[in-house]
């Protein structure tokens, strides 16, 4: 079963980070609280995030730096980055905060419906490729030890296969549903674009599994690596 993903809720004001929490509760994921840009980078050391919502307008590093820093490190620079900032400066302030790596910037005070939404695509994008990984992995485990299940139980290559097939196909199902909820001219450029790498990597999989099939002579070197 895939864990419930993590939110890092990024805000200087303690009131801030309450009517977050009180906005995406409803998605039933974990929420981190960070009052810093350096608290942020502290989290980001240990945890796995599925997007970040990052005020800008903070005392010492403010939200530009911390997105700098977050892009400048291989473990989190692809993790989808919300700004959120309480004033508008213009086209130059928001053309920075897409240059720091922003997916999106919303000014306060915001529609909680569309930031709560705006929010699950990011999450629902972070569980998809969890469960990719995990049937890579699965996959590759298998191949390697000979058929054996992760408890040390023999299973037959033709049954291996079709329950690795079955799995795959689940998540080729709920990502097919996402690409479809998201082909939408007001969808997010950066979701697509996540939806789309995704969907590349479940053919990659499907192909490397297909071509395990009996009397293709493929072997377990042909399973694509999933990072």
């Amino acid at each position: 079963m895939v864990q419930k993903a993590k939110i890092l809720l990024v805000d200087d004001r303690p009131e801030n980070l309450l009517a977050l929490e009180a906005i995406l509760s409803a998605l039933d994921q974990t929420l981190v609280r960070a009052s810093s840009g350096e608290e942020a980078l502290k989290a980001l050391l240990t945890d796995d995030f599925a997007v970040i919502l990052l005020d800008v307008q903070m005392p010492g590093m403010d939200g530009f730096e911390t997105a700098a820093h977050i892009k400048r490190r291989e473990r989190t620079r692809d993790i989808p980055i919300i700004f959120l900032t309480a004033i508008n400066h213009g086209p130059h302030h928001t053309f920075r905060g897409y240059a720091a790596g922003a997916v999106d910037y919303i000014s306060k005070p915001f529609d909680p419906w569309v930031l709560r939404a705006k929010v699950s695509v990011f999450v629902e994008l972070y569980m998809k490729n969890c469960q990719l990984r995990e049937q890579a992995a699965l996959l590759r485990l298998q191949l390697e030890g000979g058929g054996k299940a992760a408890g040390g139980d023999a299973k037959e290559p033709a049954g291996l296969l079709a329950e690795l097939s079955a799995r795959l196909a689940a998540v080729e199902e709920q990502a097919e549903a996402l690409s479809k909820q998201l082909d939408d001219e007001s969808a997010d450029a950066a979701a697509v674009a996540t939806a789309a790498h995704l969907e590349r990597k479940l053919t990659g999989l499907r192909r490397a599994l297909d071509a395990l099939e009996p009397g293709t002579g493929s072997s377990a070197s042909s399973v694509p690596s999933q990072n």
